[in-house]
């Protein structure tokens, strides 16, 4: 009996551990200067977490306190079905920036940059 309630109280204490791990929040990682991402529009990284140019997209917007949305396209098949069909991508990362209003597939800092930038601009 005391091995059963052992046992029931070890389940009860993981039961809401196990709604965090199935659900995955986006990430926004945001540096020490909070004031700088009303400087930016919203960002949606797709990426994957074995992707060497996903993480080095998310190592640009960490770096430079660019604060983005990172969807982990094996853990959210909310953000696959996105990529595939909404972005046309089979492949990460790709990056949104605005509401839709530029898609870069793949990473490269000075592009990336320049279509922040332009954002910035308007």
């Amino acid at each position: 009996m005391r091995r059963f309630m052992t046992l029931a109280a070890a389940f009860f204490l993981m039961l809401p551990l196990s709604g965090l791990a199935a659900e995955q929040m986006p990430q926004s990682p945001l540096g020490q200067h909070a004031p700088a991402q009303k400087k930016y529009p919203k960002i949606v990284l797709f990426s994957t977490s074995w992707c060497p140019h996903c993480k080095a997209a998310k190592e640009f917007f960490t770096r430079n306190d660019i604060p983005f949305i990172n969807r982990d396209v094996e853990l959210d098949s909310e953000a696959m079905e996105l990529l595939t069909g909404k972005y046309k991508s089979q492949g990460v990362p790709v990056i949104v920036i605005g509401d839709d209003a530029q898609v870069l597939k793949g990473f490269d800092e000075g592009r990336v940059q320049k279509a922040l930038d332009q954002f910035r601009k308007k």
